[in-house]
């Protein structure tokens, strides 16, 4: 009983700091074009750019100081409270850009939601009391004054604050880039990327410290800590080297999603079937680090998505070598590492290959009334990931006639999810169904969703968003059972 407690508060405490990562890096995504545009700008125009033209590069100042910060504030405040939300998080994070004398993009991932909290706790508590005909006058003169008493507490006080931090946080930066120390940090990096917080990291974490350093000196080796390729490419060769059955045949077109598309997200499942493998891409994340270090690499702005395409448009001008060198040394010990792991490791090998058929046949003999015959067999053969992976799906089956859409979601809507929508819906057209199947981020599944498709890891939020929907969790976005299973149910 108590082991069954551990895990379900192992598992509560995963969702919370995903659903924590998630909020912080929601922030970010959404302007993910405008950091590019601003790199792009940086990159071309600066003194030490690609195309040097002073006139031009007045552009670069002004927007890392207040249209990043206020684009931050506004898309924060507006996930707590709406458009009312998101106006008075932009004229928070307007005083703490004025409050200090660098780009304030941690203030506005502060200041944005937290006035938005504020107003929203105002506005239940006068909701359904204001006399009729009063509404809009009431609402524009709350927003007006909570917001302008804000402004004045984050000018006067929070700004100096954050910026104090911020300076902080810069010099433990640049205190462990001077000692060799900074490639540490992928021993943290790695194993939380693989729990699905690499966008809470990057975008969260990374980018808004690297944006001021980049601001500063041209470009930040921050960027490339999470980002880098180098350790998800070496993991998906190695399976196509010394990997079996279909891990080995569904490889290549996964690295080739992977490294050109930049959807990282991909080889996850690769790792989770064979978790020891998180050794060799915490040597390759080391080793990547270490090199970026050794050569002075570094980007000018966040590379979205991790591709290898935006790490040559990201590198300043005589810096495409430094930054390709880390990915190739992290490539290549991944690659070591892994293949070593997996050409001495041929049991497992030949477990994970019976993945897919046990889960199948756990199934089956669910339905017949047989839970513990089934939980038996699969832990004589070494399969007990099958049995908590089935445990996440939700036991909603809906009829095929009250279907009509299919959801793929993931943490930020854009990666995986995108990608398991596109091969799901080419399938369903091949098939002459009308299902209508789209991809969102986790806290955007719409209300009509019908069927909810989302990595076992990240069932449990799916379900506390959408809970009347139906949920099928799966291993592998590239390829899963279960897309055929739904094609067949509609046909």
């Amino acid at each position: 009983m108590g082991e069954v407690k551990d895990k379900a508060s192992t598992a509560s405490i995963r969702v919370g700091v995903q659903k924590f990562g998630r909020f912080l890096s929601g922030m970010v995504m959404p302007n993910i074009g405008a950091f590019i545009a601003w790199g792009l700008i940086t990159a071309m125009f600066i003194p030490t750019g690609w195309f040097p033209n002073a006139y031009l590069a007045n552009l670069v100042d002004p927007s890392i100081k207040y249209l990043l910060p206020l684009l931050i504030g506004y898309t924060g405040g507006t996930m707590i409270h709406k458009q009312r939300g998101g106006v008075i998080g932009a004229l928070m994070t307007m005083g703490v850009i004025l409050g200090a004398d660098i780009p304030m993009l941690l203030g506005a991932m502060i200041c944005g939601p937290l006035a938005a909290w504020i107003l929203k706790q105002f506005d239940n508590a006068v909701e359904g009391k204001i006399k009729s005909g009063f509404e809009m006058l009431v609402n524009n003169f709350s927003l007006g004054i909570i917001g302008a008493i804000l402004t004045l507490i984050s000018y006067s006080g929070i700004g100096p604050l954050i910026g104090g931090l911020t300076n902080g946080l810069t010099l433990g930066v640049e205190f462990l880039v001077n000692q060799n120390l900074i490639p540490l940090v992928n021993i943290i990096i790695e194993p939380a990327k693989i729990l699905f917080l690499n966008n809470a990291i990057n975008h969260g974490v990374l980018s808004p410290i690297a944006l001021d350093e980049a601001a500063r000196t041209g470009k930040s080796i921050l960027f490339m800590l999470e980002s880098n390729p180098g350790p998800g490419i070496g993991i998906l060769l190695a399976y196509m080297f010394a990997g079996r059955g279909s891990a080995k045949q569904s490889a290549p077109g996964a690295a080739i999603i992977h490294f050109f598309g930049g959807i990282h997200e991909i080889y996850f499942p690769y790792i989770l079937m064979k978790p020891k493998l998180i050794l060799a891409v915490i040597a390759g994340g080391v080793t990547g680090t270490f090199t970026f270090s050794l050569f002075g690499a570094g980007l000018v702005s966040p590379p979205s998505p991790g591709s290898i395409i935006a790490y040559f448009i990201m590198a300043p001008k005589g810096g495409i070598l430094q930054a390709l060198s880390g990915v190739v040394t992290a490539a290549i010990v991944t690659f070591v590492v892994a293949v070593l792991m997996l050409k001495t490791s041929k049991k497992d090998d030949e477990d994970s290959e019976d993945l897919e058929q046990a889960t199948s046949k756990l199934k089956e003999m669910k339905a017949a009334g047989a839970p513990a015959a089934a939980k038996e067999a699969v832990k004589d053969a070494g399969l007990q990931a099958v049995v908590d992976s089935t445990k996440s799906n939700n036991e909603v089956v809906k009829p095929v006639e009250d279907i009509h859409k299919i959801v793929f979601s993931c943490d930020a809507g854009m990666g995986s999810s995108a990608m398991g929508a596109s091969i799901l819906r080419k399938k369903m057209k091949a098939a002459g169904s009308e299902i209508t199947v789209i991809n969102t981020a986790i806290s955007e599944i719409p209300d009509d969703a019908d069927i909810v498709i989302t990595h076992k890891s990240l069932t449990d939020r799916a379900k506390a968003k959408a809970p009347k929907a139906e949920h099928i969790s799966i291993d592998n976005f590239l390829k899963s059972p279960e897309y055929e299973k739904l094609v067949d149910r509609f046909s």
